[in-house]
């Protein structure tokens, strides 16, 4: 994303910093919902440096969190006939 940026600043596009922060946080996926909100409503004012560090960590403390799913096979019994012993 940072290498977009440069090359609008190259072809002087005359897009302030706001703007590149709004295309950032309009192009995450869904999973980016709660860091959005959070940056929006906190009212935060930071460079795109900074606008990508945070993302940087956001993205590797949601990855510690994610819940781990265990997969396991059921078994089968035979079924066990009137009057068997266990």
């Amino acid at each position: 994303m940072l290498s977009l940026v440069e090359k609008l600043e190259d072809l002087q596009a005359g897009l302030d910093n706001d703007t590149y922060i709004d295309v950032i946080l309009q192009s995450l996926p869904p999973s980016y919902d709660p860091f959005v909100v959070n940056y929006n409503m906190n009212e935060l004012e930071k460079s795109i440096n900074e606008l990508i560090n945070m993302l940087v960590q956001y993205e590797a403390t949601t990855k510690k969190s994610e819940p781990t799913v265990l997969v396991g096979e059921a078994s089968t019994s035979k079924a066990k006939g009137k009057g068997a012993r266990r």
